[in-house]
């Protein structure tokens, strides 16, 4: 698959690369073709860069780009976004998306219901389901890590059923504990750390997704897929006492 995407200057120190717009696999695997470029190889001037749902914007140091092609003519008057916006649409239109991009399959167990769910029924009743549905469904799907963002190590997945697809809360928790599973409209994810937030929780993993003494210390990266299984209480409570 080709690439192509659109170069919007963010002021005279990024650029961002917009792919498309909206949630897709397809743009998906240009934005990781694009950023496994930038991984593999050193783009002069380039500070970091920071991927989302259906772009990437690149940050860079104005002054070096300049610098670097102060000998070529064509280039020598314009601004270092049309300079390095000319560098990376050479990048987007060799790339060919889809080759060598195996994901990675990462399985969470998750205790659901309980104090460690305390949305789940309410899920089940918003939805017509019983329980026990809601648990097969969601534990059912295949998840994509479209990104990590919000919160170190919270992921933006996809690929969540709409016969589970809830409201957020009317009012949010102040408070909600690491490891949290939760449900907002059609996206499901997990709270790495403890914040506030405003998802239908309906359980919590033992799995500690963000991991600071670790590199990288997300546990999940862009490209992944998430698989949730289902573990009792005492299931839970095991692996708290001996951390996975």
């Amino acid at each position: 698959m080709e690439c192509s995407a659109t170069m919007l200057p963010l002021g005279e120190s990024a650029v961002l690369v917009e792919f498309g717009g909206g949630i897709h696999p397809d743009t998906h695997r240009k934005v990781k073709a694009f950023t496994k470029y930038l991984d593999c190889h050193c783009l002069p001037g380039m500070i970091e860069y920071v991927s989302a749902f259906s772009s990437v914007t690149v940050f860079y140091d104005s002054l070096m780009v300049k610098q670097l092609h102060q000998d070529h003519v064509e280039l020598r008057k314009e601004p270092s976004y049309r300079i390095i916006s000319v560098i990376l649409q050479k990048i987007v239109a060799e790339l060919r998306t889809g080759e060598g991009q195996e994901s990675r399959i990462v399985e969470i167990p998750v205790c659901y219901g309980g104090e460690l769910g305390p949305d789940l029924v309410y899920v089940a009743e918003y939805n017509k389901l019983t329980v026990d549905e809601v648990i097969d469904i969601h534990s059912m799907g295949d998840y994509l890590v479209y990104m990590v963002g919000f919160a170190p190590g919270f992921p933006y997945l996809g690929g969540m059923s709409e016969k589970i697809s809830t409201p957020r809360r009317q009012s949010p928790r102040m408070t909600i504990s690491a490891g949290s599973v939760g449900i907002a409209g059609m996206q499901t994810g997990v709270y790495p750390i403890p914040t506030p937030g405003g998802w239908q929780l309906i359980g919590r993993t033992p799995l500690a997704l963000f991991r600071p003494n670790e590199n990288p210390p997300s546990l999940l990266q862009a490209g992944d897929r998430i698989r949730f299984y289902p573990i009792s209480q005492q299931e839970y409570e095991e692996y708290k006492r001996e951390p996975i």
